[in-house]
């Protein structure tokens, strides 16, 4: 055989064996959890070992950041890696229609599917997603598989990108919302089809839980009855302890399945919460907030060999998932979107500010983001501004706290240092102006 082809052959059959697999993508989006209600963040009732396991494996940022504090924009930023004035879902819901109930910002009364104009408006949500991109679509043009199960908002898994999926289209997310309370058997399936397909996967995990209905099992709720003397708050805290269970039957399942080493495994909140210890509901400064009991939440990264572990207090935020996603799976970051590579490690110590942006539950206007508006934010260092868009805070007043010292966000510096909040607002505006 001629040396030539020799030389060709090897060259040709070392470059095929020295190309690195694409990794596959485990995405893990817990529902309405505070940033601090974890075991390695120093609860002190709450257990979640296997979370806990999971941050000591990861590249683990205690502060990271949701731009918003409400489920469905949240989501949308997650899987776009925009912010929600670009990608227009910056709403629960559509309009409330004409003659529904009212009360507290959330669309009542003929809310659903059987209102016409109620699904036309959910639709248009869809066809912003849509416009936008998602990951799913993207990754699908990388060879991709993906699955949705869990929380999914924007009608069936189809419209997000994804190739499988449980949601069919109903608010939520109908049948996608079993994953974690009822079965974990899809994600398994899917992660097997996958193996045989020889194709690298993307699971979206992202059960409503903790979210309520605070509905524990009885063994998991009699742990936490004995530590409080509110029921709805040990119900919380069980409902956030089942939650770490099912992660850990996950992990585990990539583990036996001999996926570990060439699996990116991503973890985030879509929006915190603070258990109301007589309603159960939601307390003030957390859900729906502008405050980090709303909007703060630890993103980790695992990804063995490549992610080296380590706990980093740099405040980075959730619009940079996808493009850190997108570049591990050999691809390319839009130019819309805004975030970095967390696995620079000079991009993250470089950036100085983080944005967020709240809106109404039931949009106004579904596709201008600015009369849906709420409050911007940014944070600088320990420093956190909030700017109140009076159209619809009218009694709000500008907010300035030092999160170091202020963690719970109770002593307005504002008009103490009012030289900041003038360099801030620059910033912020130079950020997005409505």
């Amino acid at each position: 055989m001629p040396l030539r082809f020799i030389a060709v052959l090897t060259f040709v059959i070392c470059t095929a064996f020295s190309a690195e697999v694409p990794p596959n993508i485990v995405m893990i989006i817990s529902d309405d959890h505070h940033w601090a209600d974890y075991s390695f963040a120093g609860h002190p009732h709450v257990k979640t070992p296997n979370l806990d396991k999971l941050a000591s494996e990861s590249l683990t940022f205690t502060r990271g950041y949701v731009p918003s504090s409400l489920c469905c924009p949240s989501l949308a930023t997650i899987i776009t890696g925009l912010y929600p004035h670009q990608h227009k879902v910056v709403s629960n819901d559509p309009p409330e229609p004409a003659g529904a109930a009212k009360g507290k910002g959330k669309a009542k009364g003929k809310r659903g599917p059987n209102n016409e104009a109620f699904q036309k408006g959910r639709e248009r949500q869809s066809e912003h997603l849509r416009n936008a991109g998602t990951l799913p679509m993207m990754l699908s043009k990388l060879g991709y598989m993906s699955l949705q199960t869990g929380k999914w908002w924007q009608g069936h898994f189809s419209k997000g990108g994804f190739t499988h999926g449980m949601t069919q289209g109903q608010r939520h997310g109908d049948q996608g919302l079993d994953i974690g309370r009822k079965t974990m058997q899809p994600i398994y399936d899917f992660i097997g089809e996958a193996q045989t397909a020889k194709k690298p996967f993307m699971v979206w995990y992202a059960p409503m839980m903790p979210h309520d209905p605070h509905t524990p099992p009885d063994a998991i709720l009699e742990k936490y009855k004995s530590l409080t003397t509110s029921l709805p708050v040990a119900k919380y805290w069980a409902m956030v302890d089942w939650f770490d269970q099912t992660c850990g039957e996950l992990l585990k399942h990539i583990d036996d399945k001999g996926l570990r080493d060439n699996t990116i495994v991503v973890y985030v909140t879509d929006n915190g919460w603070i258990t109301d210890p007589v309603k159960g509901k939601y307390a003030p400064k957390s859900k729906q907030s502008q405050y980090d009991g709303g909007v703060r939440t630890p993103i980790m990264i695992r990804w063995p060999g490549k992610a080296k572990p380590q706990i980093i207090a740099t405040p980075i935020s959730s619009i940079d998932i996808a493009p850190t996603l997108l570049k591990a799976a050999g691809g390319t970051p839009t130019v819309a979107m805004q975030g970095i590579n967390l696995l620079d490690d000079a991009a993250v110590s470089s950036r100085n500010h983080i944005f967020g942006e709240c809106f109404v539950h039931s949009a106004i206007d579904l596709d201008n983001p600015t009369p849906n508006l709420r409050w911007r934010y940014v944070v600088e260092g320990n420093h956190k501004l909030i700017l109140p868009w009076k159209a619809n805070q009218p009694n709000d007043v500008v907010e300035l706290y030092d999160l170091k010292s202020d963690p719970t966000e109770t002593l307005n510096l504002a008009e103490k240092k009012a030289d900041k909040v003038a360099e801030l607002t620059k910033v912020i505006d130079a950020w997005w102006t409505p």
